[in-house]
């Protein structure tokens, strides 16, 4: 459910964590092809890793050493890790997704927000106590990560405060800055990450070798289609709505699934408020509309109606041309994120089902379907 929060978080904070260095750059051979807030190289010890700062790419939140040899030397200024890590607390369920999709889950030994797991592996392990609940982002529990003695903490580095409450825990804190990714397969990537901490190097890089041939392949067809759907996503949040600047993460998806994004022409990665009038007079007449129910019901015309009288001005509402995803049901926050070719063949099925043959035949969509009363 924290997910629910990263427009908001996106668009307002900043970068303000105490590990941050400005520092001149040093170009090195990055091992990454489409993340763009993790560097990568080979070295005689093992791996470089540095994770950038997403809000100022002049700064740095860490730089970590990866030590697979101990015998070699390891650069001043970094932070050693030796790998393969033994034990981990996960701030975020896709972190520990990926290390469930692994056949990695015993390292696991702690994540936040346990009541929201909708997995039933996750949920059994909490069940067992083989995996604790250690609270929420607001108010973790130190005492208890400090009894679990994790060698890293994988925590998400936007939310100002925590930070200097988890040096106490003796783990070595771990910026994970997957979902400030603008691109689908850069927030796969750090599927790469996690495998390169846990020694699950090959496994890793051929599950996202699959998940990248699949999507360019869907979206080099979609690049060919003439006629191009247009969409716009989201609903009001407590009376702000917020929509998805034209260089996000779902824009993104949508120009890959061969649709005409509404606010293509927006220059921002984050979300942008907007007034009810504004996006109406604008997404009126789009054909389709995104949109994410975290309710624990199915949404239906007749309750989205009752939300707000502005929604059934809007052709998509009217013709129901409504695409939406129930994320407890779908367990999109745990794996989707890790899934960009499913994401990207739902869409198809929408604006472009003709398109999905050969390995796509007959496909149903994941995590996507429209409203159907």
């Amino acid at each position: 459910m924290r997910r629910l929060w990263i427009f908001l978080l996106v668009a307002l904070t900043a970068c303000r964590f105490n590990t941050q260095v400005k520092e001149e750059k040093v170009e090195v051979d990055n091992m990454m092809r489409y993340a763009h807030n993790v560097v990568v190289s080979e070295q005689d010890y093992g791996y470089l890793m540095e994770i950038i700062c997403p809000w100022d790419t002049t700064l740095s939140l860490g730089k970590f050493a990866l030590v697979k040899d101990t015998t070699k030397a390891v650069g001043e200024g970094l932070t050693e890790i030796k790998v393969p890590v033994q034990s981990v607390v996960s701030f975020s369920a896709t972190q520990w997704s990926v290390f469930l999709r692994l056949g990695e889950i015993d390292r696991v030994k702690g994540i936040l927000e346990g009541r929201f797991v909708t997995d039933s592996t996750m949920r059994a392990l909490l069940a067992e106590q083989k995996v604790y609940d250690i609270g929420t982002e607001a108010a973790a529990d130190i005492e208890r990560m400090i009894q679990i003695q994790p060698d890293i903490l994988l925590y998400s580095p936007y939310f100002d405060g925590n930070q200097g409450g988890l040096n106490i825990t003796g783990a070595v804190l771990f910026p994970f800055a997957d979902y400030m990714e603008n691109t689908p397969l850069g927030r796969a990537e750090w599927i790469r990450v996690i495998g390169m901490l846990i020694g699950c190097e090959d496994k890793a890089n051929a599950w996202f070798d699959d998940i990248e041939r699949r999507y360019n392949a869907l979206s080099t067809l979609c690049a060919k289609v003439e006629h191009r759907p247009t969409v716009f996503s989201d609903l009001a949040f407590n009376g702000q709505w917020y929509v998805a600047g034209g260089r996000s993460y779902i824009a993104k998806l949508f120009a890959d699934a061969g649709a005409d994004y509404i606010w293509k022409d927006n220059p921002s990665t984050a979300s942008v408020p907007m007034d009810a009038e504004s996006i109406l007079a604008k997404a009126q007449h789009a054909d389709y509309w995104r949109v994410i129910n975290s309710n624990p019901f199915p949404m239906t015309y007749a309750s989205l109606g009752k939300e707000s009288p502005v929604y059934p001005l809007f052709d998509a509402f009217k013709n129901h041309q409504i695409i939406v995803c129930d994320i407890l049901s779908t367990g999109y926050f745990e794996q989707s994120q890790c899934e960009p070719d499913l994401l990207l063949a739902d869409f198809i099925h929408f604006f472009h089902p003709e398109l999905l043959t050969g390995e796509w035949e007959d496909y149903h969509p994941k995590y996507y379907h429209l409203i159907e009363e």
